[in-house]
């Protein structure tokens, strides 16, 4: 099963969390944990202190935040991004993290590219070109978030190769090609030649509404792979066309270190080795690339997701 727009229980910004009704990017304290992520050097970002994991050279949101005001930055994000290319991979709606990200940093200057999971792909094009996302896409300055080019992806796999003739029959995927991770990075690098921020928002367990004690080795497995092997083989082949100084951030979820019920099928064991594998790639990625990695979370996203388990919570 390819990996899904993170939407539901998917959380951006940082812990402590923020109250559930509060829409991803709606508080002060998430856009500033966002900034500081991208800002910061390696680790978890925090609403109330940034941990850090890492040599890299930091440079200090303070500044940033200076310099967006004196040239008249628009409001968001504390930071300055003009001239910086973000890829945002997860994008399939107006209504999940993966698009709220994606208007904070066009909001702060970036440009923005996003990558959309295979069979979405039709609908949210045929939506964008239609307008029927114009309202969302309205920034605090009063204009409109502008998608430089929207790819098809499938994080689950790597290359051509790893794709399963049923997966490449499907009709789902057909009109569409060049939708691997290692084939859009390709891709990507041929039409802009590089980027600065890579933004892994995409999850998807297809067990999740099973408890661990029920969840099969196939559904688990296949949840680590989309929800977090998936953010190593974006920044396995995102780095070699990474500007260095540039940052990579994952959204993580507090389902890592505590029990949540309901969010089950190996999410839970997926979020906790997204955040392993983030200090490992700041490591990593930040020697080989001068590339800081982050991940974030701060709470949840009010939907059908949500419902569902405060639904699984009362039983």
């Amino acid at each position: 099963m390819g990996a899904s727009a993170a939407t539901g229980m998917q959380m951006v910004a940082a812990r402590p969390c923020i109250p559930a009704c509060q829409r991803m990017l709606g508080s002060r304290s998430v856009v500033s944990a966002f900034g500081r992520a991208l800002s910061t050097r390696t680790g978890f970002a925090s609403c109330v202190k940034t941990a850090s994991a890492g040599p890299l050279i930091s440079v200090t949101r303070k500044s940033f935040a200076v310099r967006a005001m004196s040239q008249g930055a628009v409001q968001g994000l504390p930071i300055d991004l003009r001239g910086k290319r973000a890829f945002i991979a997860g994008v399939a709606d107006d209504n999940g993290y993966g698009w709220a990200i994606a208007k904070a940093l066009a909001a702060a200057g970036a440009e923005i590219l996003v990558g959309t999971w295979v069979p979405a792909l039709n609908i949210f094009e045929t939506s964008l070109r239609r307008g029927k996302f114009d309202e969302s896409r309205k920034l605090p300055d009063g204009s409109l978030m502008e998608i430089t080019k929207v790819y098809p992806l499938d994080a689950v796999f790597d290359s051509l190769e790893d794709v399963p003739e049923d997966v490449k029959a499907n009709k789902r995927y057909a009109g569409s090609s060049k939708w691997t991770v290692k084939e859009v990075a390709e891709t990507v690098k041929d039409d802009f030649g590089s980027i600065d921020i890579l933004v892994h928002s995409l999850a998807n367990g297809p067990e999740v509404t099973k408890p661990l004690l029920e969840t099969s080795r196939s559904g688990y497995l296949a949840a680590v792979s989309a929800s977090s092997y998936s953010f190593i083989s974006l920044l396995q082949h995102f780095l070699p066309i990474m500007n260095p100084g540039g940052a990579s951030i994952s959204l993580t979820y507090i389902a890592s270190e505590r029990t949540i019920p309901g969010y089950g099928g190996g999410m839970s064991s997926a979020k906790a080795a997204l955040e392993s594998d983030t200090r490992v790639l700041a490591f990593e990625a930040g020697r080989k690339g001068k590339i800081r990695v982050n991940t974030i979370s701060a709470g949840v996203h009010w939907g059908a997701e949500l419902q569902r388990l405060l639904d699984s919570s009362r039983r």
